[in-house]
């Protein structure tokens, strides 16, 4: 089973050694690259001002995030949700500097860099050249983004999961559905089929040999 968490944060800032803060934290769970509907979702109290122009990017005012909780209060339920798992994140380098800075003020281990997928890198690599911004993804793939008019941590987790599957290979029909269900419709339409009756003749071997060198790319059961 692999397990990843899709993440987004929304900050005071562009800064955490200037002293900027995390005020939102949104992570999505994908079990086997299925969304699961499990989700991670806080505001916070960043405990300092606000900025105009983080304001006006994502809407966040110090009036709003006044009764919120601090990182501190949260931290536990963050670290139990995202644990074992690997962290994929758009511009991850700025989420998770971010992030080890919270987990650094409370003398936490931080996250580690290996276990973080940067979507933005893959997407460049794919699209080299091209405007790569979460909303230019969406648009390239088709995902509507029309309730984005701010940045939201937990909207942008859910249109960065579309992307991410996107980028490493396209989604399947039905990734809303839960793993459970997945795993269940599988199981329902697995059909056994009889053991053959007879052995394959030496024409048929050497008719699959062919096809497989001709077709197959370093096929290990290829005996030289």
């Amino acid at each position: 089973m692999t397990r990843e968490i899709v993440l987004d944060t929304e900050t005071t800032g562009l800064d955490p050694v200037q002293g900027h803060r995390v005020v939102e934290i949104g992570c999505l769970e994908l079990v086997n690259h299925v969304p699961t509907g499990n989700t991670f979702h806080v505001y916070l109290n960043p405990d300092r001002d606000m900025p105009t122009a983080a304001f006006q990017v994502h809407g966040l005012s110090e009036e709003f995030l006044s009764d919120k909780p601090r990182f501190a209060e949260v931290a536990d339920d963050f670290l139990a949700f995202i644990d074992g798992a690997s962290l994929i994140a758009h511009n991850a380098s700025f989420d998770v500097a971010f992030l080890n800075a919270e987990l650094t003020r409370l003398r936490r281990p931080t996250i580690a860099g290996d276990r973080v997928i940067d979507s933005l890198a893959l997407a460049r690599r794919k699209f080299p050249g091209a405007n790569n911004s979460l909303d230019a993804l969406c648009r390239r793939f088709q995902i509507d983004n029309s309730s984005r008019t701010l940045h939201g941590a937990l909207l942008d987790s859910e249109l960065l999961a579309e992307v991410y599957l996107e980028l490493i290979g396209g989604r399947q029909p039905g990734l809303v559905l839960s793993v459970q269900h997945v795993q269940t419709t599988v199981i329902a339409q697995r059909v056994q089929r009889p053991a053959r009756p007879h052995a394959p003749t030496p024409d048929e071997l050497a008719a699959h040999e062919a096809f497989v060198r001709a077709e197959v790319v370093e096929a290990l059961w290829i005996q030289e």
